[in-house]
């Protein structure tokens, strides 16, 4: 083997060793399956940039957010940061607010720097920029404030002007099912003139969100897609003429394919000319997760997929051959594991709110190498799980896995009841935790609860048992039964005392996805009085294993 590649070997060796698990799509043999990702990335936006792809999705109310994503080949992504570190307007985002926030952004490379545009349904457009996406992102930037403006793509022409293109969300706007463009200043921070209507999808495309807006071969395009989120399909409208009238078609649907729901995404090209299309599925409680479609023009329309029916519309692929990026590239599944061994948090991780300077939830340890979360007390008005803002969650990695953390407990017997664990969450949710009761005795519990949005019950208690041990192993299985709609999944939660031998704990659960995205598993840790030293967990590490 020669030494170029067996450092490459070494390298990747370390890569899945450092916490590297879950889906693979890259089969191995130059072509790949779908998803590319069994993540749920929602809304996904692709660009092409200096150095590859770059990748972002909708992220809501979680942080930090809008995840970045970079790709060699359009088939194999690492998670290399976000362009949010805090959600704004910062303190009305330090209170948990589900499906709130960061809606279906836009990722574009002009002149040197990446810009994200995104519509925040309650205050309006933002935009933040950069000139390295893996860095630091500037402060995000107004360019418009409103209300139910949603899902906003920027466009640079070559005479000199810029556009954006949005829809609205019906839920605050009254109105929706129809995109709007506006000129926009070149240096992308304000809309100028008058807004237009340039396409109404009553008749037939109802919900038309989500626009991208590109040229080519003399047509200014818009793809957009419509019909909802699981049954819905992929617009293509094009005009000579930006403010049209476009013409239009449905270049993708699920036809006689398993695949539901291929739409939202975007569109993008090899150096070679080849076009790409880059989607989401939703899969229920897995969420929504990322197909990659072939893409070919035929009459000057895009056909997604390929038209295995021959019904003149593309059909989703579930087998393909890898896009021609001009050399190969190694598989890089995503990084879930964490030996918690660094001063930053993984980019795995995630909050559910920004942090509050008064609530200490946790911190990396560095070179002391365990990750500690503090059981501070719940604010009054949190009775349940749902409003907790100190989760620190990831999104599930792929259809069967096995998720197991290594934790210490130092309680506080004047703390009062206070515990930590391992949590599978949504809108359902349920967790394996170690507690101290009102008398100080410590227990292994599982609870869950049911419809936690709207619920006004408590959690329910699955099983208790007392524990004599600080140190314990806890476990959750997470195994797809039925690989097809509604693609339902099972959760069976375990403990250790000793890391070896584990056993199930109460009953098994079904997870179900979030508000507007998919369950997720990670940690939490939670008190219930205010004391000069609460409570705590050091977790040494947590591991994934696919099942």
């Amino acid at each position: 083997m020669k030494i170029k590649q067996l450092l490459l070997s070494l390298a990747l060796l370390g890569y899945l060793e450092a916490g590297a698990q879950g889906w693979n799509a890259d089969l191995g043999n130059g072509k790949y399956k779908n998803p590319i990702l069994h993540v749920d990335y929602s809304d996904p936006d692709v660009c092409a940039g200096k150095d590859g792809y770059y990748m972002t999705a909708s992220s809501f109310n979680s942080i930090p957010g809008l995840p970045i994503l970079h790709s060699n080949d359009l088939v194999n992504w690492e998670l290399v940061g976000y362009a949010l570190q805090e959600q704004i307007p910062v303190e009305h985002y330090r209170t948990v607010r589900h499906g709130d926030g960061v809606w279906a952004p836009s990722i574009r490379y002009h002149e040197g720097e990446y810009y994200i545009y995104w519509g925040d349904p309650d205050f309006g457009i933002y935009m933040v920029k950069t000139k390295d996406p893996a860095g630091t992102w500037e402060k995000p930037v107004l360019v418009k404030e409103a209300k139910g403006i949603i899902d906003t793509c920027p466009f640079w022409d070559e005479d000199g002007k810029a556009y954006l293109s949005y829809a609205f969300a019906g839920s605050r706007a009254n109105v929706k099912t129809v995109l709007m463009l506006s000129e926009m200043a070149l240096d992308g921070t304000k809309l100028i003139g008058n807004p237009a209507l340039v396409f109404d999808g009553h008749k037939g495309h109802t919900t038309v969100e989500g626009s991208k807006m590109y040229k080519r071969d003399g047509y200014y395009w818009l793809m957009a897609p419509a019909g909802g989120v699981k049954p819905g399909w992929q617009l293509a409208m094009r005009s000579k003429n930006v403010w049209g009238p476009y013409e239009f078609k449905v270049v993708l649907h699920q036809g006689d394919t398993p695949m539901n729901g291929p739409h939202q995404g975007g569109y993008v090209e090899t150096p070679n000319g080849d076009g790409w299309f880059i989607h989401f599925q939703d899969r229920w409680a897995y969420g929504r997760v990322v197909n990659l479609q072939p893409v070919t023009w035929k009459d000057n329309w895009p056909i997604m997929g390929i038209d295995s029916n021959k019904d003149g519309i593309g059909e989703p692929v579930l087998e393909w051959t890898k896009p021609n990026v001009g050399k190969n590239y190694p598989a890089t599944p995503l990084v879930t594991s964490d030996e918690f061994n660094g001063h930053q948090l993984g980019v795995q991780w995630q909050w559910q709110a920004n942090q509050d300077p008064a609530k200490h939830w946790g911190w990396s340890s560095a070179n002391l190498g365990f990750m500690r979360l503090n059981c501070v007390p719940r604010e009054d008005n949190v009775k349940t799980m749902w409003m907790m803002p100190n989760l620190l969650l990831q999104k599930f990695p792929g259809a069967n896995f096995t998720s197991t953390a290594k934790l210490i407990f130092e309680n506080n017997p004047e703390a009062g009841i206070s515990n930590s664990g391992l949590i599978v969450f949504g809108e359902d949710y349920a967790y394996i935790a170690i507690e101290q009761d009102k008398t100080g005795n410590l227990n292994l519990v599982q609870r869950s609860l049911k419809n936690a949005r709207t619920s006004k019950e408590g959690e329910k208690e699955i099983a208790v048992i007392p524990i004599n041990k600080k140190e314990v192993y806890l476990r959750a299985k997470v195994e797809m039964i039925q690989n097809k709609e509604p693609f339902d999944a099972r959760v069976t939660f375990y403990y250790s005392l000793d890391g070896k031998s584990f056993k199930k704990l109460g009953e098994s659960f079904k997870p179900s996805a979030g508000r507007w995205v998919g369950a997720k598993i990670g940690l939490f840790a939670s008190g219930t009085k205010a004391v000069n030293d609460s409570s705590y967990a050091d977790y040494d590490w947590f591991k994934v294993e696919e099942n």
